[in-house]
């Protein structure tokens, strides 16, 4: 059994993992807000897997915030596990390394050109990592759209909220294409690039885009809610000019090809990941019945 040290615990997907894999890993856990660095130590560590970030700020966060959480500790961290023998880093960053939506569907050799400073600290940690790598090291990166899930907060709560509460919304004719990825998909990938000891970049996925009409669609059916979508006539307009961020996500499209990846891990550009899109709504809205039994 493998020994994995596993920050950002206490987060999304820091969370669902140490449940989900609890039985199949030795799974250590360390918090750069609540303990001490310079007491941690990585001796019989086999793998690094570096969830804690400071992620997008609907508020704001300073540039120097972004710079020491998500590219000086996580240098710090890989450099000590190098030190120490640890022989593979696992890295979550985002799709936000290559910028904001955009009409182009993004692939690992799409260039890199981040807008906001969350994407640049996640960027310049990439490419710190790989001046570190050699044979005896080896740096895994994995890059994901929205990674949603039973307990998921910011946009797709207040979505989930919206349609729990409003029967009819001013989305009608929404054409759009978002790449997204269940959180137990997610994890099931870390899990194959721990296993198979894979480095390199991943730019992972669910097997098929949403647009935004069919995610509330989704949605709502799991709520067991009415909801009708209508066209508002300078609505789009408006919300472009007073919600700028919320006008790009309802309306803007960020898709992702994930053969490249699935191809490189698994063999083939065709293989699929364990749950399907609609199945992963489901399971964001009612929860995941074999983590339920796992809570009992």
């Amino acid at each position: 059994m493998k020994t994995i040290l596993l920050t950002g615990v206490r987060g999304f997907i820091g969370s669902y993992f140490q449940l989900k894999y609890s039985q199949h890993y030795n799974i250590r856990t360390f918090s750069f807000l609540q303990e001490n660095f310079d007491a941690l130590h990585v001796k019989g560590v086999d793998v690094v897997v570096h969830l804690s970030a400071l992620v997008h700020q609907m508020g704001g966060a300073s540039k120097e915030a972004y710079e020491k959480i998500n590219v000086t500790q996580t240098l710090d961290l890989a450099k000590k596990a190098k030190a120490s023998g640890v022989k593979h880093f696992v890295f979550m960053s985002s799709v936000k390394v290559y910028g904001e939506e955009s009409d182009v569907c993004y692939t690992e050799s799409t260039p890199c050109y981040p807008q906001d400073e969350y994407g640049k600290s996640k960027l310049k940690a990439e490419q710190e990592l790989q001046k570190i790598e050699d044979d005896n090291f080896i740096v895994s990166i994995i890059r994901t759209p929205i990674v949603y899930g039973y307990g998921v907060k910011a946009n797709i709560k207040n979505l989930i909220n919206l349609v729990r509460k409003v029967p009819v919304l001013p989305f009608g004719g929404i054409e759009n294409r978002r790449s997204m990825i269940y959180i137990g998909n997610l994890c099931f990938f870390m899990d194959a690039v721990i296993e198979r000891q894979k480095d390199g970049i991943f730019l992972v996925s669910d097997d098929k885009p949403f647009s935004t009409i069919k995610l509330i669609e989704l949605i709502a059916e799991n709520l067991g809610k009415k909801v009708y979508l209508v066209r508002v006539p300078f609505f789009e307009s408006l919300l472009k000019v007073l919600k700028p961020s919320f006008h790009k996500r309802l309306y803007g499209s960020l898709e992702v090809d994930n053969k490249d990846a699935m191809k490189k891990l698994f063999g083939k550009a065709e293989a699929s990941l364990p749950f399907g899109a609609e199945e992963g709504i489901d399971f964001m809205i009612n929860g995941e019945k074999s983590l339920k039994d796992l809570m009992i």
